[in-house]
């Protein structure tokens, strides 16, 4: 496996590989790799020629107050474990190889980022992804890239850009326990791993009802909210949102996506399942 530095260096390499018409796969991530990143790549190694990962902590992603500082980081780690699922090229940019001195550039997409995510953590939070997706993107002209169902509205945001590559979005991997992985869960102790077990499990509750025959999504959300109030747990949101646009829904009919986000001990979490108008459990 190549470790790369520079955008030259990652286009020349693509460049080579397209001459053999090679099918380019690329996993863009921010490091700290768990089982949740290596399903991503597994998932590229199976369907590419050439297998590039991107390793970049985006500074414009974070705001003043989150943890940009103490974002878990080893690269030498994840490099190691890239190398073993047979990834060829990590691509491991400087934050000003990606963002150079004057950089002016943002991409703001309206609408699906003002919900959610965007709503509990400001514009500014999806405005670095679309900008950092897209240039990861351009950088790398990958045939597919792929990204994980727990980050559902990050999926959305990403495809919105209409950009020329095909977005796969892979299943939520999950502890035996059903917590969804996480690189941030290295911040929780011991306590605050066993409570955050009641987001999954809160989720599980809304999909058997709805499995059951639920519609109203008030009483969905409400078997969430429920299951995090008895393991002491205030969420910054638990909303039953259309999984193609992100509207709010009050009754379930076709696809939603159930998202909840909630601080637990240092760690804030993210996860979701989707859920199906029918008489069939879906989950991501």
């Amino acid at each position: 496996m190549k470790i790369l530095r520079t955008i030259t260096e990652v286009r020349d390499a693509v460049r080579a590989a397209r001459r053999d018409n090679a099918r380019i796969g690329l996993v863009p991530t921010m490091g700290a790799f768990h089982e949740g990143h290596l399903s991503l790549m597994r998932q590229a190694r199976a369907a590419s020629d050439l297998v590039i990962v991107s390793l970049f902590v985006n500074p414009t992603q974070f705001g003043a107050n989150e943890d940009l500082s103490t974002y878990p980081r080893d690269e030498a780690r994840d490099a190691a474990l890239a190398e073993a699922e047979g990834v060829d090229i990590l691509f491991a940019p400087d934050a000003v190889e990606i963002y150079p001195d004057g950089f002016a550039t943002s991409i703001h997409i309206s609408g699906l980022t003002y919900v959610l995510d965007g709503a509990s953590r400001g514009a500014h939070h999806f405005d670095g992804v679309a900008t950092v997706v897209t240039k990861l993107l351009n950088i790398v002209a990958p045939d597919v890239a792929y990204f994980g169902q727990k980050d559902g509205q990050q999926v959305l945001v990403v495809r919105d850009l209409n950009l020329d590559v095909r977005i796969e979005a892979c299943p939520t991997v999950r502890e035996a326990d059903g917590l969804a992985m996480s690189s941030r869960n290295v911040y929780l102790d011991a306590d605050a791993r066993r409570r955050a077990t009641a987001i999954s499990r809160g989720l599980d509750a809304a999909s058997a009802l709805a499995a059951a025959g639920e519609r109203d999504a008030a009483t969905l959300t409400g078997a969430v909210r429920r299951t995090l109030a008895e393991a002491d747990i205030d969420p910054e949101y638990v909303e039953l949102r259309d999984l193609r646009d992100l509207s709010p829904v009050t009754r379930l009919d076709g696809e939603a996506l159930l998202a909840v986000a909630a601080r637990v001990g240092g760690a804030r979490l993210i996860d979701n399942h989707i859920l199906r108008g029918t008489e069939q459990k879906g989950d991501a």
